[in-house]
């Protein structure tokens, strides 16, 4: 069978991955040669670009991707522990990069950018998870916490689980978070409950709630924007 297979060294110079990054920098990159980069090598009958082309496929596309496990990883031809180990140590800088505050001492001022510091964590998880944002009374950021992983029900978020640590860490205010596994972000009956509930003990115990923030994928929904807070 002929084989058809271009390696990357039969290819110009200009257009091998590395050098391409060099010369023009990796937003210039397709998401097939930024993986091929971290693979380094492809096998005998395919180049690093092809095989990493076909992981993509295979996965359902970089979205997909952090989703595999190592050992799902392994399961793609070419793929032994060490790759599989360098593309999950990848996608997890990649995650903690997209999901740290460019300034953790800069004050929270509008919900898009509260709703940033969680987007990329949360858009595609398959889970709801709660979290919560700290603040100090400039509205900079004290921490960030998770209370819950599961279904949003009053029972998980009970306020006494949400206002243990802004009263031990002295906040003065928080804001909620909460993904939407659906990636719709409007908000259930059972989310407009439970923010009343915890705003009402929040104003009780002197820690405001400042807004409630549903994320969906590459959505949010603010409570406060809409007037609900």
């Amino acid at each position: 069978m002929q084989n058809d297979a271009v390696m990357i060294k039969d290819l110009p110079r200009e257009e091998r991955p590395r050098e391409k990054l060099k010369a023009l920098g990796a937003g210039a990159l397709s998401n097939a040669e930024l993986l091929a980069i971290l693979l380094r090598v492809g096998s005998r009958n395919e180049s690093a670009v092809q095989m990493a082309t076909r992981i993509l496929a295979r996965s359902g596309g970089l979205r997909k991707l952090p989703d595999l496990s190592l050992e799902e990883l392994q399961e793609n031809r070419g793929i032994g522990p060490d790759k599989a180990v360098m593309i999950k140590a990848a996608l997890e800088l990649g995650s903690r990069l997209a999901t740290m505050p460019r300034d953790e001492a800069g004050s929270i001022t509008s919900p898009r950018q509260a709703a940033d510091l969680f987007m990329e964590e949360l858009r595609y998880k398959k889970k709801e998870y709660f979290k919560i944002l700290l603040l100090n009374t400039k509205n900079h950021i004290i921490s960030r916490e998770e209370i819950s992983v599961g279904s949003l029900s009053a029972s998980i978020v009970h306020p006494r689980e949400i206002f243990n640590l802004p009263l031990r860490k002295s906040a003065a205010s928080i804001i909620l978070f909460h993904n939407h596994p659906s990636g719709d972000p409007s908000p259930s009956q059972e989310d407009l409950e439970v923010t009343r509930r915890l705003a009402d003990a929040g104003n009780i115990l002197g820690v405001a709630v400042r807004d409630h923030i549903i994320i969906g994928d590459g959505c949010f929904f603010s409570f406060r924007e809409k007037g609900l807070l």
